[in-house]
């Protein structure tokens, strides 16, 4: 799908010729699409080619056009969360940006442009507004990872019990685990865009926009020191919550071996009483049996008591 957006007053708007467009949007373009950016002179790179991890492939200059490919969440058509390359092709004319899934800054920018800090009056400038709308969008996502971890440990330091069930120790180390992949794929997304800026801002055509540029490396800086504090908070609540799990694992293990012994006493006496001896007074006695009976429950109820005192129970 294609979309350009030309500049009226101070917002952008879709339906613009490609000629005139000062952006033009591609999202799983198809051939046509290529073919019609192919002669404006733009050479749309293909889904390999902005999955190179190498550098020089991701970051590099083809004449007058600044190529830029960095690593960004969204979402896929089937609303599954993912992290993809998306490409931004910087030139005096025009910014052109190639993705293949859907993150989305790319339909929040258009509508609110106009509030950038950038502006809209280049292609430069809508660069930076929409890199200063994804860097809030990574924040968003960066807060709801720390609203994750929240609910998390109320979980696992409730002072309740009963609120720490097996099963709920389970959900939250699941959830943990979800969010430690998301806040490594917003890593990522930090980095690369955090490279990209660097890239284009010594070029003339964003010295105008030199404090714009400044400011967004340093609020991707700032996040990244919230993603490492999350990084943090992660292993933290990540052992925490493997330790209640061990603790509720050993209060069941610590009963059922509690009960075994409770049981032994009583074994061991019926044991005695059931060897084949051929002298064994007590067997012919009418009271045999019930101080048979007395003695394990006897034993038993020493053992309790003993546990209870050691506080074993």
């Amino acid at each position: 799908m294609l979309t350009a957006y030309a500049v009226s007053g101070e917002r952008l708007l879709p339906g613009a010729a490609l000629e005139s467009a000062i952006w033009i949007d591609l999202y799983r373009p198809d051939a046509a699409e290529v073919a019609s950016l192919a002669a404006l002179g733009v050479e749309v790179p293909t889904l390999a080619d902005m999955e190179e991890i190498e550098l020089s492939n991701r970051l590099y200059h083809e004449g007058d056009t600044h190529v830029m490919t960095v690593v960004l969440t969204g979402q896929t058509e089937g609303e599954a969360r993912i992290s993809g390359p998306v490409s931004f092709l910087l030139s005096p004319a025009r910014l052109v940006t190639v993705r293949h899934h859907n993150p989305r800054p790319f339909e929040t920018f258009a509508p609110r442009a106009d509030r950038s800090a950038a502006g809209t009056g280049s292609p430069a400038a809508i660069f930076l507004g929409l890199t200063e709308e994804i860097t809030g969008r990574l924040a968003d996502h960066l807060e709801e990872i720390g609203r994750g971890l929240d609910t998390v440990s109320t979980t696992i330091y409730a002072a309740d019990p009963a609120r720490r069930t097996q099963e709920r120790l389970q959900v939250s180390l699941q959830r943990v685990g979800r969010e430690g992949e998301m806040l490594s794929r917003l890593r990522l997304s930090l980095l690369t865009l955090a490279r990209a800026i660097g890239f284009v801002q010594p070029l003339p055509a964003l010295r105008p926009l030199a404090d714009v540029a400044t400011t967004q490396t340093r609020d991707l800086q700032a996040l990244e020191v919230h993603a490492d504090f999350l990084g943090a908070r992660l292993a933290l609540t990540s052992d925490a919550t493997l330790g209640m799990i061990d603790l509720a694992q050993n209060a069941t293990v610590r009963i059922v071996s509690v009960v075994s012994v409770l049981f032994l006493p009583p074994t061991l006496i019926a044991s005695i009483y059931g060897m084949n001896f051929a002298v064994m007074p007590e067997l012919a006695q009418r009271w045999g049996y019930p101080a048979a009976l007395v003695m394990m429950l006897a034993s038993a109820a020493l053992s309790w008591a003993f546990f209870k005192w050691k506080k074993w129970l």
